[in-house]
């Protein structure tokens, strides 16, 4: 924290070593980081719930993250998060993310991955993948099952 000209800088590098440590942002998280900071509660959490890097929850092993944004959607994400969803036997009406009773997959609907032009897009874990058809989508279910 003293590395930075004001305590508020600081926020998004402790919210990633938090993450790093524990896998998400807890709201006990939020609340340690803000009185550190000596800021509100609800500062914390409004880079939380803006960044979609951030998790609010536990995810599984390997965080599917399918973009949905105008772009994506006409580029064929929609279809994209049904044909995850059957693989991996989630419902694809469900609001929100979904892990797999294994804990092994979370899959997620996200806005934009801000890569517009080769939709659709998508994340697994830090890998980033484009232009993402149902068969490119069962060789990266593949290789995270490998």
């Amino acid at each position: 924290i003293s590395h930075y000209p004001k305590k508020r800088s600081a926020s998004l590098m402790l919210l990633h070593a938090i993450q790093e440590r524990f896998g998400y942002i807890s709201r006990q998280a939020v609340e340690w980081i803000a009185a550190k900071l000596e800021l509100q509660p609800i500062n914390i959490y409004e880079l939380v719930t803006f960044y979609p890097m951030f998790h609010h929850a536990p995810v599984g092993k390997h965080h599917l993250r399918v973009c949905r944004t105008l772009s994506c959607a006409l580029g064929g994400s929609y279809k994209l998060h049904e044909h995850f969803c059957e693989k991996l036997g989630l419902d694809p009406h469900a609001h929100g993310p979904q892990t797999t009773p294994d804990g092994k997959f979370t899959l997620e609907f996200v806005e934009c991955l801000a890569s517009c032009g080769t939709a659709p897009v998508m994340m697994c874990n830090d890998a980033f993948y484009e232009g993402v058809s149902n068969q490119k989508a069962d060789e990266i279910l593949r290789k995270c099952n490998s």
